[in-house]
């Protein structure tokens, strides 16, 4: 389980999991709330790097982000960490 603050947005507070390279359990804390969770059921299974390529630079309120932004952002540091553990396992 992953927990990201994202900034510049509504959300306080990101929660999610990545497994298997989908996305799992996404939550937000704060934010509007229906529209987060519908997008939380949307995306619930995809593959990662689809989720990042639908919702990247998404827009709110012209802020340049938006709370689905934030998550993209989130999901690529998630990412990248088992990247580096997976590649410290092996080695």
């Amino acid at each position: 389980m992953y927990q990201f603050q994202p900034r510049g947005v509504c959300a306080r507070l990101i929660n999610f999991d990545v497994r298997d390279g989908n996305v799992h359990d996404v939550s937000f804390v704060g934010g509007c709330n229906g529209n987060l969770k519908a997008n939380s059921k949307i995306i619930e299974g995809m593959p990662a790097e689809q989720v990042i390529s639908i919702l990247e630079g998404n827009d709110c309120a012209g802020r340049g982000t938006s709370c689905t932004d934030q998550l993209t952002q989130a999901l690529r540091l998630a990412i990248e960490d088992q990247s580096r553990n997976a590649a410290a396992v092996a080695n």
